[in-house]
Order: structure tokens, then sequence, then C-alpha cells
């Protein structure tokens, strides 16, 4: 008898994607799995139950879910579907670990082996599974198409006869995937588009999409990135620097959109009230890191708020589902992609390689234990979650419109530029 996928239809009202596709479901099977879809797991991703059984699925409940040997998910399971899976499953899904200890023991204490997609490496292999850019890169265009809707106004400049219409103004804050693919959205949108980040080699990618770079480039500036791909917690006296371009900057836009994220803590400040108070009425922010605490103080998440200058302020959360039919097509061939790695080809049966990179970069919980080094103490000693790192410290005060920043950092400079370039 053939192994078990089971792809159940997700419990949080806010979750439209789901964990398959009719090709992955094709494509599973295929490997030799039989494949059995939740009754309704793809209307909201415009995915219906015949096409995933013209596929070659099998349309069931969840409580087929107990002998399923493969659980993919979007969202970490609950602890009420915990009960309902079988000890030894494997459940892959993107699992959002910091932060919840209580979530990982009970993973670990319903005995399933548990991987979580947004810790795959960033290695050429590993590139199809990616869900992070794969979902980033909707969340980064997504974020341009809401502003867009909440701004109200022409985003290209216009020239007809009864005037001009002028170009909006926009500012991309992090210039990660997301960041990239909101500034190629703004850009074929017709707006100005300005980009910041702390990751020197970022700004050629900037600069390539059309748009210019803004940031203090500085020697500190030129060290901020990880390993990994990621950005460095700068120090002080950078933020400072930084925080003064920045908010002089910020006061002249019509768009901001924040995308940054620090792995395992929450979202830094990186626009003050006071930034949002010299911003025009009309004006539009959107911030993607709501989920995490957010960059902008004053955003709300899950609504749009509206201050007392008139500025908006928009806070969706899942913003990658709010384009779920494209997002879940993505995000299907991304777990695909990750599963058919751990298909012995020969039996056509699940094969776990506990010594492979990948399942030892995403691998939470094990026969009974957390097993990730990052976690491995989950159930001992609950983890206390970081401060965010306080707008006062990482933004500068808006309402100061002082040039002396900008004046000492441009005479440290062998440049007869500012610092800081756009």
């Amino acid at each position: 008898m053939g192994q078990t996928v089971f792809i159940p239809r997700e419990l949080d009202a806010n979750e439209p994607r789901v964990a398959a596709s009719p090709e992955t479901v094709k494509r599973l099977a295929g490997l030799g799995f039989e494949v059995i879809v939740e009754r309704g797991a793809g209307l909201g991703s415009r995915i219906t139950d015949q096409e995933f059984a013209t596929a070659g699925g099998t349309i069931g409940t969840a409580g087929d879910a107990k002998n399923a040997d493969v659980v993919l998910k979007v969202r970490r399971p609950t602890d009420a579907e915990l009960k309902g899976y079988k000890s030894g499953a494997a459940v892959i899904a993107i699992m959002d670990p910091y932060g919840n200890d209580a979530a990982l023991a009970a993973m670990a204490s319903a005995g399933i082996t548990a991987f979580s997609m947004e810790f795959m490496p960033r290695i050429t292999r590993a590139q199809v599974m990616d869900v992070l850019s794969s979902q980033a890169n909707l969340a980064g265009y997504q974020a341009v198409v809401d502003a867009a809707a909440e701004y109200d106004r022409a985003l290209p400049m216009m020239m007809t006869a009864a005037g001009t219409v002028p170009a909006a103004k926009t500012f991309i804050m992090g210039v990660g995937v997301a960041g990239l693919q909101a500034i190629a959205t703004a850009r074929r949108l017709g707006a100005v588009v300005t980009a910041t980040d702390v990751r020197p080699a970022v700004k050629e990618q900037v600069q390539s999409l059309g748009a210019k770079f803004l940031a203090v480039e500085d020697e500190e500036f030129k060290a901020a990135e990880t390993a990994g791909g990621y950005a460095k917690e700068m120090s002080k006296e950078y933020q400072a620097k930084q925080a003064a371009l920045t908010a002089e900057h910020i006061a002249k836009q019509d768009i901001v959109i924040t995308t940054a994220l620090i792995p395992g803590r929450p979202a830094p400040k990186l626009v003050s009230a006071a930034m949002v108070a010299s911003m025009k009425p009309g004006s539009v922010i959107v911030d993607l890191a709501v989920e995490r605490g957010g960059n902008v103080e004053g955003a709300v998440p899950g609504r749009v708020v509206t201050t007392e200058n008139g500025v908006k302020i928009v806070g969706h959360l899942n913003v990658p589902g709010r384009v779920a039919a494209s997002a879940s097509l993505l995000y299907a061939k991304n777990l695909y992609a990750f599963l058919e790695t751990m298909v012995d080809k020969a039996t056509k049966t699940l094969a776990i390689k506990r010594d492979d990179e990948l399942v030892k970069a995403t691998m939470l919980t094990d026969a009974g234990q957390v097993v990730h080094p990052s976690f491995a103490k989950a159930a001992e000693t609950p983890r206390t979650e970081p401060a965010a790192i306080p707008a006062t410290v990482l933004v500068a005060d808006a309402a100061d419109k002082k040039p002396v920043p900008r004046k000492r950092a441009a005479a440290k400079s062998p440049s007869p530029k500012p610092e800081g370039t756009a």
C-alpha cells in the first residue's frame, strides 16, 4: 500500500492559501503517493475540488489526516490539528517558530517530524524551495498595488492639455526580495522611486531597476551584511546618521513601503511618529513587517489607519495571501521540490535523510524531541522574545529639519557629495 499525502484546508480565517496545486498533486501522485485533499481546501486560491480530483487527488475530510504519512500545510498546525495526526508523520509548513516555544513543544509531544520551510538554506540546490523569496516577491508587488489603491491619485506623470499630473514619489525601505519587487512594480506604474538598505550589495540592484539609492555610505555600511545575505543590526551611531538622512527624505514622499525584518527579532522601527507627521496629507505608508511588530510607529495589524495629518498607514496581514491564487501556486512548488528530495525513487516511499543539509536546516521536531539547534531547549526553557529596537534609537525626529547631521557626515567623507546619495 502506498503512502499518503494529506492537504488540509487552512483553519485560520485570514489564510486563503493552500499547500498544493493541481500540478503538484499530479506530480506527487507520480512519485507514488496517494494524495488526499480536504474538501474546499483550494477555494480561497480559486482552485476547485474538481481540479484537484482531475489531477489525481482524492477529495476527503479533515479526519483523513490520521492516516497521512505526510501533511503539507501553509501555517503551523494547531493543537487541535495535531491531535488528528499520527505519530511519525512528516508535517511541512511555514512554522513561524520564533517566540512560539509552546507550539514547538506541542509538535514534539505529538510525535510528528516537523519541517519549517522558512529555514530553507539559501544555497543553489534549494532556490526552488525558497518560500521566503516566493512569498516575499508577491508581497512586494501587492504592497505597491495596495499603496496605489489608498493613494487614489495617478502614479505616473501625465502630460495633458488640461495640465500635468506629477509622478508619485515612492520610497522603499529595505531592499530584499520584497523591496526589489516593490521597486520594479512602482517603476512599471510610473512612480519616481528611491530605496534604502544597510547592505551595500543592493545598491547596484536598486540602480539596475531604475531607482535611486539613499544611504549613509560610511565604513560600517560597507560591512553591513551577514554571510547569509541578511542585514546586520547597525550601531546606534550609524542608525542616527541614517535616520537623519531618511527623515528629511520621507517628508517629501507620497508613498513609503517598509519591508525590514531581522530573523528572530521583532521588526526594527524605521519610521517614527514624527516622520509620519512630517508627510503630506494623502500620503500612504505600507508596513509589510506589521505582523512582527511593524517598522512604522502607529501601524495597526489588520487595519488601515488615517493619522491626524491625513496620512494612511496600511497594516494588512498576510499580504501574500492577498494574491492567494498566485501565492499558492508558487508555495506548492516550493513544497513539492523539498518533499521530492526525501522520496526514495526505487521504493516510492518517504525516506528522510537526516544528515542532508536541507533536512538539518529545516527539521524542528523529530521522535518526540525539539531537535533544531536554535530551539532544542524550547520545551525546558521558554524563550523570551527580544525587545524591538525602539524608534527613538533607530529613527530620528522628523520634526528636526536642521541640516547639521548631514553636514557633519559630509565633512568626514572624502567625496564632495553628502554621504547619503539619492
